[in-house]
């Protein structure tokens, strides 16, 4: 990496990278630079924040565990420490992740914001510039670069009717951190996805009374099956049997184990759990003891928000309920669109227009981790042909400087 300074030594500068930048330096991030590490590729990670996987050290709350078994979620080259339970702790993914910056000596550029990132087609180079907290600007320039902000990089805060007006505390469940504030209170979680079951659940375990809100079709299948997970089951039988059978056994051991969910509000999506993660991207719920609360009429499930008024919401059946506070369990987006000035490989959803499994590259060097809609696995995956990609490029590249020099 070589810097030329501008004109100004304390506002802007220019660093050449002899190697891709990998921009974010969360999990996927992490996984690519290990891969290079191993290869002896140099390489550059940008990071907004101060700190390696700021969404899972800052926006998540204190009782999250991983949803999969913990073979599911190690990154390339290092598994789980042994003595980790099956589905590892916040702090200890934390853990894990920091351990793994630490083996493979990655060091990634922190306070670097990514202003934006476009190709020049005259120098055939990525031109990336950012800006830390202190108003320094540095323009980055690689020829690879590779898009590891994931899939959920930004909040997304729906706008609801009224919510300015409700003048009780409204939060994202990216600022939601345990119920023991709730204490007491009646709180209205909007989302029915893994986060706002989960959220609900820690709220009642808190003595609060929360309220949630199902608008639209959600899978709820049970996290383990025969002390399996549910997960691990449907792998091993996709090895043998087509994705619609396996859909299918999956759905009638859930009615066994779970029974009728939709005579709690709960309605079941008319497609079936994986095909509906493999072509919306739609993850099913996996229970951890929510449902035992909705069953006991601890936690109310109600149907979709009309409006709110002042410490008040009205539900699309017409009825209202008095509540203290709004959690808002309403998901994340890609932030790739606001920075990456590109439109052949991202949509405008910030995802890859290609599906899986050839949504990791794209043209002039451009490559995305963490995009597949397929967890950590799917992250790992991703990094390790991104990795072997760009180690052919770079070989080939020096290569060809060899000979160019001894024909002079």
């Amino acid at each position: 990496m070589v810097s030329f300074n501008g004109q100004d030594l304390f506002s802007s500068r220019c660093v050449w990278v002899n190697g891709p930048v990998i921009v974010g330096a969360g999990p996927s991030g992490l996984a690519v630079g290990a891969c290079l590490k191993e290869q002896g590729i140099p390489f550059v990670i940008l990071e907004k924040s101060d700190c390696i996987a700021s969404l899972w050290q800052k926006k998540t709350y204190d009782r999250l565990k991983l949803h999969l078994p913990k073979q599911f979620c190690q990154l390339p080259k290092f598994p789980f420490p042994q003595h980790y339970p099956e589905y590892p702790t916040k702090k200890q993914f934390i853990d894990y992740l920091e351990s793994y910056a630490r083996k493979f000596d990655i060091n990634p550029m922190f306070n670097e914001c990514v202003q934006f990132a476009k190709y020049d087609q005259i120098c055939k180079l990525w031109r990336v510039k950012t800006i830390s907290p202190n108003g320094l600007e540095v323009e980055y320039i690689c020829q690879w670069l590779v898009v590891a902000t994931g899939e959920n990089a930004e909040k997304v805060v729906p706008d609801i009717e009224g919510l300015k007006e409700f003048g009780g505390e409204v939060i994202h469940a990216c600022d939601y951190k345990s119920g023991e504030k709730f204490s007491g209170k009646k709180v209205l979680v909007v989302g029915c996805g893994n986060s706002g079951m989960e959220v609900s659940l820690d709220l009642c375990n808190h003595n609060a009374q929360p309220s949630l809100v199902c608008r639209s079709s959600v899978h709820v299948l049970p996290r383990e099956i025969f002390g399996k997970s549910i997960f691990e089951l449907a792998m091993f039988m996709m090895k043998w049997l087509p994705l619609w059978l396996v859909d299918k056994i999956l759905l009638i051991l859930t009615w066994f184990i779970l029974g009728n969910i939709e005579k709690y509000g709960l309605k079941r999506p008319k497609i079936s759990p994986l095909e509906l993660k493999n072509t919306q991207g739609k993850t099913p719920v996996l229970d951890i003891g929510t449902l035992e609360k909705i069953r006991s009429r601890k936690i109310n499930v109600v149907p979709g928000i009309k409006r709110f008024s002042c410490g008040t919401v009205e539900l699309v059946n017409g009825e209202k309920l008095e509540i203290d506070s709004v959690v808002l369990a309403t998901g994340y987006c890609s932030n790739v669109p606001f920075w990456l000035k590109e439109s052949e490989f991202f949509s405008k959803n910030g995802f890859p227009k290609a599906p899986f499994p050839n949504s990791w590259k794209g043209n002039s060097g451009l490559y995305a981790v963490g995009f597949t809609r397929r967890g950590l696995s799917g992250a790992s995956a991703d990094a390790i042909q991104i990795a072997q990609d760009i180690t052919k490029a770079y070989n080939e590249d020096i290569m060809q400087k060899k000979q160019k020099i001894s024909t002079l």
